[in-house]
């Protein structure tokens, strides 16, 4: 019998593991737009360790591995910032991602009052932008990365779970 995928909050202890799984997540976007500095490639793990600490962040674990994870925070207006959700490679397609969503909605409505979830994703980010349809989420509009990458954002209220994920 395998092993199943189990989520979790993240601890500080995680935040090395993270780190790795990031980079190597975020290689696939990086190449897609051909900029290797987007963000999660370039942010420092002192960096991820303080993300870890401050905001909402949960983790996929296959046994002690950490395989996914995904990050929130509640803005004053009761907005939920949602982002770097990455899924091992060799884990893409199984429903993680769905999961690790899921469950910092979840944390980010009871714990700290989240009225509204946001996030963005590449233009070019079809398998992104379809698991974020999938589970509720609508575009409302486009920006920039500080990184100069388009990206559409998309939003849905709290307590809205699509059936399918």
């Amino acid at each position: 019998m395998g092993m199943s995928v189990t989520i979790s909050a993240a601890t500080v202890q995680d935040a090395e593991q993270i780190f790795r799984l990031q980079y190597l997540c975020f290689q696939s976007e990086a190449a897609l737009y051909g900029n290797y500095r987007i963000d999660p490639l370039v942010q420092t793990l002192d960096s991820v360790r303080a993300e870890v600490t401050a905001d909402c962040v949960f983790v996929a674990r296959l046994g002690e591995e950490v395989v996914g994870s995904v990050r929130g925070s509640v803005t004053e207006d009761g907005s939920a910032a949602i982002g770097k959700l990455c899924v091992h490679p060799r884990l893409q397609g199984h429903g993680i991602g769905a999961r690790l969503l899921r469950a910092a909605e979840a944390a980010l409505t009871e714990q700290r009052g989240a009225k509204r979830f946001r996030l963005e994703a590449g233009h070019r980010s079809e398998g992104n932008l379809r698991l974020y349809r999938k589970v509720g989420y609508e575009a409302v509009g486009t920006s920039k990365g500080a990184d100069g990458v388009p990206m559409v954002v998309l939003e849905k209220a709290a307590g809205t779970y699509a059936a399918t994920a």
